[in-house]
């Protein structure tokens, strides 16, 4: 895991784009983290390079051409490893190389590169939760279906991806 210190500059891009983009569907908050997801997004290029792109499909393009989909949780705590990071189940039909896991701290002056897996290897080991079921492990309950793995489970954590 990845401490990052969010700069003036990055949290006001985060909100241009976020007003500039709307209300984002299908995203486990209903819309509510717009901010919280672009600042994760810069914080990932922060630490592991590539090209912001925002496309439906992936985030970042790093520079071997992978792709990256950014998955940003709003938090007021550090992260511990046994914390779960999450995909909406219909996140899973969309086209990229890898998924990579960010917090983001509310008051949005640190963030935490939490690590990554290729999208391969997160639908093989993620275990799934249905919309208003308390997870057994949690008991936190999703508004949306999605899959979870916890974050002790997540590779790639000092940012540097395969060539």
């Amino acid at each position: 895991m990845i401490e990052i210190q969010v700069t003036p500059e990055m949290a006001e891009a985060a909100v241009w784009m976020a007003d500039d983009m709307g209300e984002l569907n299908n995203s486990i908050r209903q819309g509510e983290g717009n901010v919280y997801g672009f600042l994760g997004e810069l914080l990932f290029i922060e630490v592991a390079g590539g090209s912001h792109r925002n496309t439906y499909d992936w985030d970042v393009e790093l520079p071997d051409g992978s792709t990256v989909d950014v998955k940003t949780k709003c938090v007021t705590s550090e992260p511990k490893a046994h914390y779960d990071c999450s995909v909406a189940a219909i996140g899973t039909q969309q086209n990229c190389d890898y998924y990579a896991f960010v917090r983001v701290h509310k008051d949005l002056t640190v963030g935490w590169y939490l690590g990554a897996m290729t999208k391969q290897e997160f639908l093989t080991s993620a275990r799934f939760l249905q919309a208003g079921v308390p997870d057994g492990d949690n008991g936190w309950s999703p508004t949306i279906d999605c899959y979870n793995v916890t974050i002790s489970d997540l590779g790639y954590t000092d940012g540097v991806f395969p060539a």
